[in-house]
């Protein structure tokens, strides 16, 4: 099944459980906000990034610099080899980019898109972690949120992600009506 409509039926299925995700995120939450300390407190083990949204801006090849401080600190909190990258648009010059100036950061990829588990399954088979000890920062509820449901790991909700509505008018345009697509299905349920 297309990961569009594995979505839309899973989203629908699950919107209680997301429901309950979006009530429990903080509102106005950007990935230089997360407290990484606290995560690996409460048990995580391996911190997973999603791309789009939570490290930049709709199709930019590389993340801000802002949020490079952050998976800087992710490394020091978490160690080599236990934060990785899991995109739906994996695309080469990002893949070059994290391996120039980010090698200690796995790229995951050769996975079905989520909100298939399939590279949070990865992730966990990879290091050998169990699923609550995976957590991901995802902007969207319907793909990164279900993923972390089907796979048992931890989901952190970006609710404030990036955006650069000037250089992607119709693309931004889009996901944030996904977005707010989402939240509305997930507050009617909760």
């Amino acid at each position: 099944m297309h990961h569009v409509l594995y979505g839309l039926v899973e989203g629908h299925r699950k919107r209680r459980e997301l429901g309950r995700v979006l009530t429990a995120a903080p509102a106005d939450l950007a990935t230089v906000d997360v407290d990484l300390a606290r995560l690996y407190e409460e048990g995580t083990r391996a911190l997973v990034f999603d791309f789009d949204g939570v490290l930049a801006p709709h199709a930019a090849l590389h993340p801000l610099e802002e949020t490079g401080v952050t998976l800087k600190n992710a490394l020091q909190v978490f160690g080599a080899k236990n934060v990785y990258i899991l995109s739906n648009k994996p695309s080469s010059e990002r893949l070059e980019y994290f391996r120039e100036h980010f090698s200690d950061i796995i790229f995951v990829s050769d996975v079905r898109k989520k909100p298939y588990p399939d590279g949070l399954e990865k992730v966990i088979s990879l290091g050998g972690y169990e699923p609550q000890q995976v957590t991901l920062l995802d902007d969207r509820l319907m793909t990164g949120g279900l993923a972390c449901l089907a796979a048992g790991a931890k989901f952190t909700y970006i609710s404030k992600p990036y955006t650069d509505f000037s250089r992607h008018p119709f693309k931004e345009s889009f996901f944030s009506f996904l977005r707010f697509f989402e939240m509305t299905l997930a507050r009617f349920a909760a």
